[in-house]
C-alpha cells in the first residue's frame, strides 16, 4: 500500500533524518524546504531506499506557496497521508538586541510555517476523513530560555494552535490525528547557520541527542498515532520542572543559560545565516556536535517499543506485587 508524506524543513537538521526514516520505513516523501542542493540530496535519500520522492523549493512561511507544494504532491505522489511540521530558522541574541525584522521572521517560518502545513493538510484531510498531522515541538514550547525568545514564543504558540485545532477535531468526530512530538536539544545543522549576536559558537544547551534519536520518535507515533509525546529524559525533565518549579527554573536559566548555549572550543567559522536565503549546498542532518552527543536513551526505546514496554512494566509490577505478598505471609 502507497502511504505518501510531507516534511516541512526535510533538506536539512532533524528534517532530513525525518525524511530517510520514514523511507526505510516505506513512506514515499515529499520534502518540502528552500534550498534545491539539500531538496536533491534528501530526494536521492528517499530514492536509494526504494521510495518515491520529489523536493518542492518551499518557504513555508509563504501560505499560497504551501498550498501549491501538496497540490504538487498530491498530483504526483498521490493522497496525502502524512504531514510533519518541521521546518525552523533560528535567532540567537537577547530580545532587545535582536532586530525586530529578524524576531518576525523567525515566527513567521517556526509558528505561520506550521499553520499553513496544517492548514494545507487539514483542508485535504477532513473531508477524506483520512490523515495525520505531527506538529515537531520542543521541550522550549514549556519552558522559555535566554537568547531564543522568537524560537520558544514560536513553539508555546504552536503548542496552544494546536491544542486548538485538536478539540475542533474531536467535537466534529473527524478520524483525522493530529500529534506533536516535543524533542530535546538534537546536534543539527542549525547551530551552524542560525543568526547570531552570541560571541562563541552557539550549541545546543548539554545532554546533546544525534537527530536519528527525534527522527526514529517521530516516524514511530506516524505508524502510531499518539497526541503527545516528550522526547527523552531532558524533555521530561524541563517539562515537569516548569510545572512544579517555574521559580526556580527561572533562576536557574538565568545563572546557566548564557554559557550553556555557546561553545568557545568551536573555533570553525559558521556558515552563513539562513534566517532569509538559503545557504548553498547539501548540509545533511548532522551538526558539529556528535562528540557531545547520545545516539539513544531508555525513554527514547520506550517510545519506540510501547507495547513491550507496558508487557514489562505490567510484569515488573506483577513481580513486585509478589514480592510484597509473600513477605506478608512470612510475617504471619
Amino acid at each position: 500500500m502507497t502511504r505518501v508524506a510531507v516534511v516541512t524543513g526535510g533538506s536539512a537538521g532533524l528534517g532530513r533524518a525525518v525524511v530517510r526514516q520514514l523511507a526505510a520505513a516505506g513512506w514515499d516523501v515529499a520534502v518540502l524546504a528552500r534550498g534545491e542542493d539539500g531538496l536533491a540530496g534528501a530526494v536521492g535519500d528517499v530514492e536509494a531506499l526504494g521510495q518515491r520522492a520529489i523536493g518542492i523549493s518551499t518557504d513555508v512561511a509563504d501560505r499560497e506557496a504551501v498550498e501549491r507544494a501538496a497540490d504538487r504532491t498530491e498530483a504526483e505522489l498521490g493522497r496525502i497521508d502524512l504531514w510533519v511540521n518541521g521546518a525552523m530558522v533560528g535567532v540567537f541574541g537577547e530580545f532587545l538586541s535582536t532586530d525586530p525584522a529578524d524576531f518576525e521572521r523567525a515566527t513567521q517560518v517556526n509558528y505561520f510555517g506550521f499553520v499553513n502545513g496544517t492548514r494545507a493538510a487539514l483542508s485535504r484531510m477532513v473531508p477524506r476523513n483520512h490523515g495525520h498531522v505531527i506538529q515537531v515541538g520542543s521541550a522550549l514550547a514549556h519552558r522559555g530560555i535566554p537568547l531564543q525568545a522568537a524560537y520558544c514564543a514560536s513553539k508555546h504558540a504552536v503548542q496552544g494552535f494546536t491544542e486548538s485545532v485538536t478539540t475542533e477535531l474531536i467535537h466534529n468526530g473527524s478520524a483525522v490525528k493530529i500529534s506533536t512530538v516535543d524533542m530535546p536539544a538534537l546536534n543539527t545543522i542549525q547551530f551552524n547557520w542560525v543568526k547570531s549576536q552570541l560571541p562563541h559558537h552557539p550549541m545546543p544547551v548539554s545532554p546533546i541527542f544525534e537527530p536519528e534519536v527525534g527522527a526514529r520518535a517521530i516516524v514511530a507515533v506516524a505508524e502510531k498515532p499518539r497526541r503527545r509525546t516528550w522526547v527523552g529524559e531532558p524533555t521530561v525533565g524541563t517539562v515537569l520542572g516548569n510545572r512544579f518549579a517555574a521559580g526556580f527554573m527561572d533562576w536557574y536559566l538565568a545563572k546557566s543559560g548564557y554559557d550553556g548555549q555557546q561553545a568557545p572550543e568551536k573555533t570553525e567559522a559558521m556558515l552563513p545565516s539562513n534566517l532569509y536565503e538559503p545557504v548553498p549546498g547539501d548540509q545533511g542532518a548532522t551538526g558539529i556536535f556528535s562528540d557531545q552527543a547520545h545516539n539513544g536513551s531508555p525513554q527514547v526505546w520506550a517510545i519506540r517499543n510501547r507495547g513491550l514496554s507496558w508487557g514489562l512494566a505490567a510484569a515488573t509490577a506483577g513481580a513486585l506485587a509478589a514480592a510484597i505478598a509473600a513477605v506478608a505471609t512470612k510475617k504471619k
